[in-house]
């Protein structure tokens, strides 16, 4: 049985914090680590993002912080800029209660204003490698009272080539310090780190397998380059994403295939490297918000994201390897939500495929696209998170709110547009193409609706603004709404329900 947060030693203001932001029982992750972590052990932790690593390491490094010091005692390092910005995040919804200070230093922010924060007391640094460095050179950031150091995202930081700014970095904090690395994998370049900066650490290890078969339902579909944009698109009319994140291999792609997905209505925006810092803290807050409905990203940039209600990732490139697959992946199938994941496959990736499966130990099951939807291939595996949903799909349900007929996210959540449910049901069982959809109704997520109660899916709203405008048209009447492409019609009236704007 899972100890309580309390149990686990974390004193009661932050578990009564957590317990208003909705956190009452710790992940795996959480309850493995903690005590070792409390005791003052070194820890290599081995789990993906989205099993709640983030606070197995932020409460912890909260409990040893002497706030009436002014000196920086927690050091967090991570490989991305909004990896960084995301910990702090979580950091600050905490940190307060203990009256802890945290400074996020990456690059793309205005280093004279970080200068003044440093001028005050500053108790935990979440920071980037590059930026960091050249704090240590000003002399703006000093370690001499550091308790407790943490690398996450060890192995991304090593494929990013970080290597050499993380052993400078961490040549310059006490040997006597707490050293804690987080990784979702750990390639051999990773237990080195370890092994030379390390005392005798305890390992905490999540199986890589029970996340991505159990949370997330896999599916490699066969295009031709010259479909593919064609069959994402027919793909995201079939599985009503309510957020989706897309993969591409470089920048330029990724911009690429954000504008053809503007130009064709969609409520998307691109992510990576090539965008100003501002623009990137932009995308994230509209795609947080759901005023996005598909962001199109590269690795580098997407890397480490949590965005609660990810319900589908699109490989439109394949991944470089097993580890790139797994880390795409994870953005969806989070805090015990499931998701799906589609890899799109051609001719000349098979190769690659078969390289991932070998990686994930599993066979990805494969499909092809059809009109009723994604149709499975005579002799392909079936996965087990198919299977596993089915059984728990009443529970699933009924926790996220989804509704029944049809299984649509966010469905069942139009109370402000006055239907009662017996005519939202009815409504949605009219779309047709959702039941007779051959996978895609039995692999769909939880809602993510249920994070705010009450709150309709992003296309419903939509409507519902739609209606007021017009009130007599008729054409955005409940009973016209048809759950489809979503496309604007150019004469004004909406032929869809959520896909597009």
């Amino acid at each position: 049985m899972t100890k309580s947060f309390q149990k686990l030693g974390i004193r009661a203001e932050l578990v009564q914090q957590l317990q208003e932001l909705g956190i009452t029982t710790p992940t795996p992750i959480q309850a493995e680590a903690i005590p070792y972590i409390q005791a003052g052990h070194d820890i290599i932790g081995e789990a993906q993002t989205g099993t709640g690593k983030t606070l197995a390491f932020i409460l912890p490094m909260l409990e040893c912080i002497n706030v009436n010091s002014p000196e920086v005692q927690g050091l967090i390092l991570t490989p991305t800029r909004e990896l960084a910005i995301q910990i702090t995040s979580e950091l600050k919804k905490l940190a307060s209660v203990v009256g802890a200070r945290v400074l996020a230093a990456y690059g793309g922010q205005d280093v004279e204003r970080q200068l003044r924060k440093l001028e005050g007391a500053i108790h935990i640094v979440v920071a980037t490698p590059g930026r960091l460095l050249d704090h240590l050179r000003r002399g703006s950031i000093h370690f001499g009272k550091l308790k407790m150091l943490v690398l996450d995202e060890a192995d991304q930081m090593l494929h990013m080539g970080f290597l050499p700014e993380v052993q400078n970095i961490v040549e310059q904090t006490p040997v006597r310090r707490q050293t804690l690395l987080f990784s979702a994998t750990m390639p051999h370049q990773v237990r080195q780190l370890a092994q030379a900066y390390m005392q005798k650490p305890e390992e905490v290890k999540i199986p890589t397998q029970q996340i991505t078969l159990t949370e997330i339902s896999q599916i490699a579909v066969q295009v031709t380059d010259r479909s593919k944009f064609k069959d994402l698109c027919t793909l995201i009319e079939q599985q009503h994403p309510y957020l989706a994140v897309v993969f591409c291999r470089t920048k330029r792609r990724a911009s690429k295939l954000n504008q053809e997905l503007q130009e064709q209505g969609y409520a998307s925006d691109e992510l990576h490297g090539d965008l100003s810092q501002a623009k990137r803290e932009q995308v994230m807050k509209k795609f947080r918000e759901a005023k996005l409905q598909i962001l199109v990203a590269t690795d580098m940039a997407a890397r480490g994201l949590d965005i609660e209600g990810v319900t589908h990732v699109f490989n439109y490139d394949i991944p470089a390897d097993a580890e790139y697959y797994i880390h795409r992946i994870g953005r969806t199938g989070r805090a015990g939500n499931t998701g799906v994941a589609i890899t799109f496959v051609t001719a000349h990736d098979r190769g690659s495929l078969e390289a991932i499966e070998r990686g994930i130990k599993m066979t990805i099951p494969k499909r092809q696209l059809a009109e009723s939807g994604l149709r499975r291939i005579e002799g392909s595996a079936t996965t087990t998170a198919r299977d596993s949903r089915k059984r728990n799909n009443g529970a699933d349900s009924a926790r996220s709110g989804r509704n029944a007929s049809t299984g649509e996210y966010g469905a069942g959540r139009s109370a402000k547009r006055g239907q009662s449910r017996d005519e939202r049901g009815s409504n949605a069982g009219r779309s047709g193409r959702s039941s007779e959809r051959d996978y895609s109704r039995s692999s769909r997520s939880s809602s993510p609706g249920g994070r705010e109660p009450g709150r309709a899916s992003r296309g419903e709203r939509q409507d519902s603004g739609r209606q007021g405008r017009r009130g007599t048209d008729g054409r955005n009447s409940g009973q016209g709404n048809r759950q489809g492409s979503g496309r604007q019609n150019p004469s004004g009236g909406n032929r869809g329900g959520r896909g597009r704007r």
